[in-house]
């Protein structure tokens, strides 16, 4: 049953305002009049679509599941460090090149829907792996399926900032992903519950499993993408391929905000990188049990289910007060963490406090990606907004392969080391970004 003034059925329109707090005349600012009455339809399909492509992205992480399938396969332990950066810089170092691409594109859900089903489809060929393969052949082969599972993740992630900004109003923004985060962190809560109850299931099928898991979570998230209606948006400045990409970076130098973002960005990264450090010391302490890593799993689930919708109402509020916050969260539990490491306690003990500094990492996380995605799309408008996005994640995924090789390299000493970096420089941001120009309410 539709509603003789909308488009879209009663139940639709009523999830919508209750989810998207819009019951008091439909919010239209920063996109067209005609999206705008698309805006229920839209909100729901994106929030499915990318609550199935963030659970799948917990389901093969590359903080936690894919560290634990490469160490059970007999990979090389080097590889380990390599996971996070390729995952993460894999799909951001492209993107000036992807952004001119995308341009050229007047409808761009269509490059979401590409690349969501690419990453399905080198997810399902990581379960392959993990049931043929072993040794040093598995390793590399993992890595090679993660960086082109990256070079599609980059694709998506210009493309769906983009579409975005073209179907959700502005101050809708940051409670849509607030949504998504807490939706996919409570199922991935439940998931990762039910793997600390499998002790005993600690096989290549089983990892397979997960993978496979994943895999369908994308294919059915790019089909739901695609019922998302975009209307033609601008294809100017998409002609020059690689050189005009380049030309975007004279942006740093003549965009004062924007160079403040990407440095207070920059110094961020360790909300993502500090992770694997985090397992690492409580493998150290604890021990490689698949329940140890079924916790990781539930507790980085919980943290999205318990802080995402907070994070995302606030960031329509101020995006900029929640990443200054988020970041110097991050940063404070990663020197906690190093000090706690280093100090002799009771194993009992111990897992408590490795647990509760995770979820607090998680909740950092969260809001550090959801401040600076919904300040980034607040930002900018129109084609500006592309060529913010993929200088910003071209420059920032250099600088993180520079920054995981070398805290790899550190890490070979003192991983208490590497978490002191990374913490310092979470506190860092912290201080920058408060100084940002207020661009969300």
């Amino acid at each position: 049953m539709t509603s003789p003034n909308n488009k879209h059925p009663d139940w639709a329109e009523s999830l919508y305002e209750r989810l998207a707090e819009d019951d008091e005349g439909r919010v239209c600012k920063d996109i067209s009049d005609e999206a705008c009455q698309e805006t229920p339809g839209n909100f729901l399909y994106t929030l499915i679509a990318n609550t199935l492509s963030s659970l799948a992205d917990k389901l093969a992480s590359a903080k936690t599941t894919l560290p634990w399938l490469l160490l059970h396969l007999g990979g090389p332990s080097w590889m380990l460090s390599l996971l996070v950066p390729i995952r993460e810089s894999g799909s951001m170092l492209p993107q000036m090149l992807i952004g001119a691409l995308v341009r050229r594109q007047a409808i761009r859900k269509w490059v979401w829907v590409w690349g969501g089903g690419l990453q399905g489809s080198c997810l399902l060929l990581m379960g392959w792996v993990a049931l043929v393969l072993e040794g040093a052949l598995a390793g590399y082969s993992l890595l090679g399926l993660l960086i082109l599972f990256s070079l599609a993740r980059g694709a998506c992630s210009v493309a769906f900032k983009d579409v975005q900004g073209k179907t959700i109003p502005k101050t809708r923004r940051g409670r849509l992903g607030g949504w998504i985060s807490a939706l996919s962190g409570g199922v991935t809560l439940a998931i990762g519950l039910l793997l600390g109850m499998l002790q005993n299931q600690d096989s290549s099928w089983f990892y397979a499993g997960l993978l496979l898991l994943a895999s369908a979570c994308w294919f059915l998230a790019a089909l739901v993408f695609s019922r998302i209606v975009e209307f033609p948006g601008a294809t100017e400045g998409g002609a020059n391929g690689l050189t005009e990409a380049f030309k975007k970076l004279n942006l740093l130098k003549d965009d004062r905000l924007f160079r403040k973002f990407v440095v207070a960005r920059a110094l961020a990264m360790g909300s993502g990188l500090a992770a694997p450090f985090y397992l690492a010391l409580a493998r150290d302490d604890l021990g490689g049990a698949l329940v140890l890593l079924g916790l990781f799993i539930a507790v980085e689930g919980l943290a999205g289910l318990i802080s995402s919708p907070i994070w995302g109402r606030w960031a329509d509020q101020s995006s900029r007060k929640v990443f200054s916050n988020a970041s110097a969260l991050a940063g404070g539990l990663s020197l906690l963490v190093a000090l706690v490491s280093l100090l002799s306690l009771p194993s009992s003990l111990t897992w408590g406090l490795y647990l509760l500094c995770f979820l607090g990492l998680g909740i950092a996380h969260a809001g550090v990606r959801l401040g600076r995605k919904t300040y980034m799309v607040d930002m900018a408008g129109g084609n500006k907004r592309t060529d913010y996005v993929a200088v910003s994640n071209s420059v920032i995924g250099a600088l993180l392969l520079l920054t995981g090789l070398l805290g790899a390299l550190t890490a070979l000493f003192s991983v208490q080391a590497t978490l002191i970096l990374l913490g310092s420089a979470g506190l860092a941001s912290a201080l920058i970004s408060r100084n940002w120009k207020e661009v969300s309410g």
